[in-house]
């Protein structure tokens, strides 16, 4: 894997390595950015990377049914859960899971979760809103680590199916 500057070390961290790995291993190209701040939040990664809040991509799992799923969310939106099982072609409703359920299914913690690189493969669904921006900006397995992509790279990078019915602005 191609080295990077380290500040925080936390491009050596076990989930961000496995992304590093994954964005390598598809041709991608390591493209994994350190922050200086956090990205926990869609707005604290806005900030930190000085970008619209909207070009943040909040990787959002919910189950239905005993099925991890996640939806990619425009940082300006919020996910309309009702729709999803719809989205998915699944039935069910959907509810968040606990914070050890998303860790033990995807290998992440909540606040890094990763649009790539999951433990364990799930229907996916982007939010079509996303496409307003010409690059977004993904966690990448640590609230310090993020990477830019385009939705057509996302949707192919993740097998993601877009719509639009997942999410609304924030009012």
């Amino acid at each position: 894997m191609a080295e990077l500057e380290v500040k925080g070390g936390y491009l050596e961290k076990e989930p961000v390595r496995r992304v590093r790995q994954f964005l390598l291993d598809v041709g991608y190209g390591d493209r994994v950015i350190e922050l200086d701040d956090t990205a926990r939040s869609a707005q604290d990664a806005a900030n930190s990377v000085g970008t619209e809040l909207g070009s943040i991509v909040k990787s959002l799992t919910f189950m239905i049914g005993e099925t991890m799923v996640m939806a990619l969310v425009a940082g300006d939106h919020h996910c309309v859960p009702e729709s999803l099982a719809r989205a998915l072609n699944m039935e069910g409703n959907a509810r968040r899971p606990e914070a050890d359920e998303v860790k033990n299914v995807t290998g992440f913690s909540i606040g890094g979760v990763a649009p790539v690189a999951s433990n364990n493969p799930m229907p996916l669904v982007i939010d079509h809103s996303l496409k307003r921006f010409e690059t977004v900006y993904a966690a990448a397995g640590h609230p310090h680590c993020i990477f830019p992509v385009t939705v057509g790279d996302l949707k192919r990078l993740t097998g993601g199916i877009v719509s639009y019915s997942i999410a609304k602005p924030i009012e």
